[in-house]
């Protein structure tokens, strides 16, 4: 059971709700200590008075404001308990609020908050139940750890969490960092939109959120513990170079999006863009045929297909029957002897 971090009470209205605020989230990342090289001695942060020069333990120490570098101002957690605030031991509901219409980067870590005694255990319930069924989220204050805070309340199953918020004031202008103009087709993005449908999800459940680095680092410790090497891990995907064609990106995409889930990415309703590759040639009209004598051209230096060639000369597979001693002129054309040092040249034949 975690630990309780503070106890108060949720107050709204008239209506009061003594709880006590647990963590609601858990860090699992694996924590490394520095240790000397040579002898594995650990090595620690001493906190050391820099006018005595001496290492001082906890009770010496106190906290206070920096007015100059020889003036401070000392404060003690007396002071800050006793400061004039209502939400000093209070988180006190100031409004209630749509959550779409809170800013996401605004909303912070969450906590827990339990009921404290069976006192609280109805103005609790009432409390989750009236938040539920409205569908709004409450907008709190609340003084944690030397200063005063905004807050959310919101339902998860039976408990009420509270979520730490940042002020209106610290969050950054974004503006310096937007990109210059630029213009989007329509055509592009429905492209988007389309990536956008093939990716959708209706939870956060699968292997696609799951802490690999996290096991991974885990895995190499307790390799190096039993002496034996760590398991490979394979390359990742090689990603291709810039991309200049967005919508070609897109519809990439969107079919190896299709194709991980097992869908049919030619399935009716859907069309994929056909390009033609750069340099392939067109095919020939239909109708037309090859060159005389059925011969086609080759680059200089191939042998010609269907042939042989002997003597200089190239011999057709269509060639007149043996038995006669006469050659055609059409065989004459097809094995004329090139001039000397010259590389038999063939056309290669138009696809029909």
């Amino acid at each position: 059971m975690p630990r309780s971090i503070w106890s108060g009470a949720i107050s709204f209205g008239l209506v009061t709700v003594p709880i006590h605020v647990v963590g609601a989230t858990e860090d699992h990342s694996i924590r490394f200590h520095r240790y000397h090289l040579a002898d594995q001695g650990r090595i620690r942060t001493r906190k050391v008075c820099e006018l005595e020069d001496r290492e001082v333990g906890s009770v010496e120490i106190g906290k206070g404001y920096e007015l100059a570098t020889s003036q401070i101002v000392p404060i003690t957690d007396e002071d800050l308990r006793e400061l004039p605030l209502p939400t000093a031991r209070a988180i006190e509901i100031v409004a209630f609020v749509p959550l779409a219409s809170v800013d996401p980067i605004r909303i912070g870590d969450g906590y827990y908050l339990q009921p404290d005694g069976q006192v609280a255990a109805k103005p609790y319930k009432l409390l989750r139940q009236a938040l539920a069924r409205s569908s709004k989220v409450a907008v709190a204050r609340y003084a944690w750890s030397g200063r005063e805070r905004l807050g959310l309340l919101r339902v998860r199953g039976e408990a009420i969490v509270l979520h730490a918020m940042r002020w209106p004031d610290e969050i950054r202008d974004p503006s310096s960092l937007t990109p210059p103009p630029v213009e989007v087709s329509e055509e592009e993005i429905e492209g988007a939109l389309a990536l956008m449908d093939t990716m959708t999800r209706d939870d956060l459940e699968g292997d696609e959120f799951r802490d690999t680095y996290t096991e991974a680092v885990a895995e190499l410790i307790e390799a190096k513990r039993e002496h034996r090497r760590p398991e490979t891990v394979p390359e990742p995907e090689e990603r291709p170079g810039q991309v200049l064609d967005l919508m070609a990106a897109l519809q990439q995409s969107v079919s190896k999006a299709k194709e991980s889930r097992g869908e049919d990415d030619h399935a009716e309703g859907d069309h994929a863009e056909v390009r033609e590759l750069p340099g392939r040639k067109k095919k020939a009209p239909a109708g037309k045929t090859p060159g005389a004598g059925g011969a086609a051209k080759k680059p200089a230096g191939e042998k010609p297909t269907g042939g042989r060639a002997t003597g200089g000369k190239a011999t057709s597979k269509k060639a007149a029957p043996k038995k006669e001693t006469s050659k055609s002129t059409a065989g004459k054309k097809t094995a004329a002897k090139e001039p000397a040092g010259k590389k038999a040249t063939t056309r290669r034949p138009r696809s029909a």
